[in-house]
């Protein structure tokens, strides 16, 4: 089972990025879904993260105030809207499905992942 995220791109600091994940081949709607973030040489970082009714949604320190995380269960998607990049943002950016319908920030609670896009901040 695949998740598909789409829309990174290579950005200017301070500009905007609106990422999307897609599960063609199933519905996420009744489960938290997760964004993640893996730089060169780092290990996969938790991003930002939803519950099923998007109710309760959860943030990284370093992209809270900036980054906004939403779904709509009727085209089956989740979004990332990312605001006043930074070169530190720059990573390739995967989506989740959780186990579970609550946000949550633990890697290990999520078992369906996407392939990724490409987040280039530049300076």
């Amino acid at each position: 089972v695949q998740l598909q995220a789409s829309g990174g791109g290579l950005v200017q600091a301070g500009g905007s990025l609106r990422l999307s994940c897609a599960a063609p081949r199933r519905t996420f709607s009744n489960n938290g879904v997760g964004w993640f973030r893996q730089a060169p040489g780092k290990e996969r970082a938790f991003v930002a993260a939803i519950s099923w009714r998007g109710g309760t949604t959860y943030y990284a320190e370093s992209v809270k105030g900036r980054f906004t995380i939403s779904r709509d269960n009727a085209k089956n998607a989740v979004y990332l809207q990312m605001n006043n990049l930074k070169p530190d943002d720059t990573a390739v950016y995967y989506c989740a499905s959780a186990r579970g319908a609550a946000a949550v920030v633990n890697r290990s609670e999520y078992n369906y992942w996407g392939q990724g896009t490409l987040v280039t901040v530049s300076s």
